[in-house]
This record gives structure tokens, C-alpha cells and sequence, in this order.
């Protein structure tokens, strides 16, 4: 029953060791939602598209086309919808990722930063692979797209999801103490940000008065940011990258002292509430 240690493992052997853990942690979050991964994937990426042309066809109706960027529309639309999914997915991944109650807690090497990371990769590995799919089928099929810096674009979608990960931690330091209430605030969060992400509309175009609405979101700033680098004749003056920044490094923070101090309180009578 019980075993003793009698050679203490490396700095570089406990790190590969957690690694192992993360990855089969991840894989195992990533077939959680279906049993074939690759009727997963192809699930979100149809959930993609349609969300992509819902949009494409309300923005027309109502007149905004006109104040997009001068290029692709369609890449205008997809360059929200990537960066919002990703935000709003990563965000309710972790948020609801195993709970410090769960049954999968009670082997030695899981603990709630394995069950995040794993969460968040999860999530990042089907929104990076469905955007990657989309985007290429749509040039392949459709019409050749440019970008003009695709490096930044990356950087503003990892931003994104580093974000929804810093998020989404905070909801899950909170989860155990009352799960009803933080569930509604994450789902919430998703539908406020259908608007308030930005997604349909350039901070350049907006009135001071209505910017003042927006600008406290930090993906408002990230999507604005992100169509800066994807379209050449677009040069964002009302947002920044560094509020974004400074708000998930804050949320991620305080999502770290939330998990630490509900772990000292931690009972396995909460799990009945889940």
C-alpha cells in the first residue's frame, strides 16, 4: 500500500513527468466532448462556419458592410468570429474543467493546474486547428486571402486565448463555493461578449460616447488589434495591446490566489453540488 521514494526525482524528471500528465490529461478533454476526435473536430469547424455566415449575412443586411476594412469581407467577419470562439470557448473549458472534488482529483498525479492546462490546451488545440481549416479551405476553394502580418495575427490569437484561460480561472476558483451562480456568469460572459467583443464594428469608426461602452473589454482590444495586423489598410488608434496584457496577467493572478485558498477549504461534500 504504502511505497517509499528511495531516489528523489530530477528538476528535468518531475517537469517530463508532469508534461505526460497534461498530455494525456488534454487528449482526454479533447474526446470528452466525442468519442472520434475527428467527428469532433469537424463538429466545431461546422459550428465555425455556420457562426461565420450567420454573421456574414447580418452584417450585410444591416448596412455595416459598408464600414468595414477596404478588403476581403469574409476575412473581416472571420478574423472576430476566431478570436472571439477562442476567447469564449477557452473561457467555459476552464471554467468547467475537473473540478478540485472530482473523482479524477483522487489520483496522486492530478491537481487543478493539470486539469486547467489541460482545459486550456484543449481548447486552443480545436480553435488553432478548425481556424487554420477554415481559413485554408476558403482560400483554396473560394478566393486567395492575404495577410499582412501573420505573425501578429498569431499573437493577438494566442492573446485571445491566453485570456479566456485567465478568465476562465478565476470562474473555476469560484466554481466549488456556488456552481449555479458561476455557471450563469460564464454563460453570461459568453453572450454579453456576442456584442461587446467588437466583432461586428471597428473601433475607428466608433463615437466617443459609444467607445466608451466597448473599450473596458479587453478582446474588444484584441480583435481591433488583430484586424491591424490582417489588413494593410487598417491602422487601430482607439485600442491597445497593452490593456489586454495587464488585465489577463491581473486575472491570472488573482485566479491563482482563488485556487490555492479554495484548495485549503476543499470538501468532498461539495461535489454534490456540482
Amino acid at each position: 500500500m504504502f511505497q517509499i521514494e528511495l531516489n528523489r526525482r530530477s528538476a528535468f524528471a518531475a517537469i517530463m513527468r508532469t508534461g505526460e500528465v497534461i498530455f494525456h490529461a488534454t487528449v482526454r478533454h479533447i474526446r470528452k466532448g466525442h468519442g472520434n476526435a475527428i467527428i469532433g473536430l469537424l463538429m466545431n469547424m461546422l459550428s465555425t462556419v455556420m457562426l461565420v455566415t450567420a454573421y456574414y449575412f447580418i452584417m450585410s443586411f444591416a448596412g455595416l458592410r459598408g464600414a468595414a476594412i477596404r478588403g476581403d469581407f469574409v476575412l473581416y467577419v472571420m478574423s472576430g468570429i476566431f478570436l472571439f470562439l477562442t476567447h469564449t470557448r477557452t473561457m467555459a473549458d476552464v471554467a468547467r474543467a475537473e473540478g478540485m472534488t472530482s473523482q479524477m482529483m483522487k489520483h496522486s498525479p492530478m491537481n487543478p493546474v493539470v486539469a486547467i492546462m489541460a482545459a486550456a490546451l484543449s481548447a486552443l488545440y480545436v480553435q488553432l486547428l478548425s481556424a487554420a481549416v477554415v481559413l485554408y479551405i476558403y482560400h483554396a476553394l473560394v478566393t486567395p486571402i492575404t495577410i499582412d502580418n501573420w505573425r501578429g495575427m498569431m499573437g493577438m490569437f494566442l492573446l485571445a486565448w491566453g485570456s479566456g484561460v485567465a478568465v476562465g480561472m478565476i470562474a473555476y476558483a469560484f466554481m466549488p463555493w456556488a456552481p449555479t451562480v458561476v455557471n450563469l456568469i460564464v454563460t453570461l460572459y459568453q453572450r454579453v461578449n456576442m456584442i461587446a467583443s467588437g466583432k461586428m464594428f471597428l473601433a475607428n469608426s466608433l463615437p466617443a460616447i459609444m467607445l466608451s461602452m466597448f473599450d473596458w473589454n479587453p478582446l474588444f482590444h484584441i480583435i481591433d488589434q488583430c484586424r491591424g495586423f490582417v489588413f494593410l489598410n487598417y491602422n487601430p488608434h482607439n485600442t491597445n495591446m497593452t490593456y489586454p496584457v495587464a488585465v489577463t496577467v491581473i486575472a491570472a493572478v488573482i485566479g491563482l490566489m482563488g485556487i490555492f485558498y479554495t484548495r485549503s477549504y476543499v470538501s468532498a461534500s461539495w461535489d454534490a453540488r456540482r
